[in-house]
């Protein structure tokens, strides 16, 4: 697809932001694509869900506010993110944009849980410069529990980046009663370190301020009871992973 077809589609954006440290290295400027095929029990982002919720627009139309960054983007060692909701939901506008900001110079980051990785076209991927690898878990009955989906096209998709030699940073929530049963982690990092090109752990812990959305949208919060995870806990999940010889944060 030449790059003149490229900028006449068009997506459902959600929302917008720059970011420092938290979407891949440096700041970055990130796009969240609405729509997401997965109910993640501890969402932070429910207003993500559905398309009907975002903004129709064009990749030129987006174009023109990320043109306004991307001197201070390379100046500050950053790029451009895709992130959503799901953005492979999208495919052909993630890969329009990806590829419209690797023709400007930019580094390029996909967020994604790769349950959808099979709609990742070649240039997609040829396109993306890492790719932040959301393992819910590592367990297929405990993935299914916590996302109402299915582990197996994670994995599968990893293998594939792998493969294709496109650098991971691979991210892992942590709940307390959920996901923090020792063999579910060392699911996730048995994987992980299976996998040539991840470059670095990311555990997070489990937070409940995304609570006021549900709330604004009409919606139970599942995890509305569950504490975030303490620092025995965390050291302990961290240390699974560095067993495993990778680099955590």
């Amino acid at each position: 697809m030449s790059s003149p077809q490229l900028a006449a589609i068009a997506g459902a954006v959600h929302s917008w932001d720059v970011s420092t440290g938290v979407d891949g290295p440096g700041t970055r400027f990130v796009v969240f694509l609405g729509g997401c095929p997965l109910r993640c029990l501890y969402c932070q982002n429910p207003d993500t869900w559905r398309m009907r919720r975002a903004q129709r627009t064009d990749l030129e139309t987006l174009w023109t506010i990320v043109s306004g960054y991307t001197r201070f983007i390379r100046v500050a060692g950053g790029g451009l993110t895709v992130s959503g909701g799901e953005p492979l939901l999208q495919p052909a506008f993630a890969e329009a944009l990806l590829v419209r900001a690797r023709e400007a110079g930019l580094h390029t980051a996909l967020d994604t849980s790769g349950v959808l990785g099979d709609r990742a076209g070649d240039r997609l991927l040829d396109a993306t410069s890492l790719v932040l690898l959301d393992i819910k878990s590592g367990d297929p009955d405990t993935f299914r529990r916590v996302t109402g989906g299915d582990l197996a096209p994670t994995l599968r998709f990893g293998r594939r980046l792998a493969e294709r030699d496109v650098p991971m940073w691979i991210r892992f929530v942590l709940v307390p009663g959920l996901t923090d049963a020792p063999a579910n982690v060392d699911a996730v990092a048995r994987h992980a370190a299976s996998l040539s090109t991840v470059e670095r752990v990311e555990v997070l812990p489990f937070h409940r301020l995304g609570a006021e959305k549900y709330a604004a949208l009409g919606l139970r919060f599942p995890l509305a009871r569950t504490p975030p995870p303490d620092a025995a806990l965390l050291e302990r999940v961290r240390g699974q992973f560095r067993d495993r010889g990778l680099t955590v944060y």
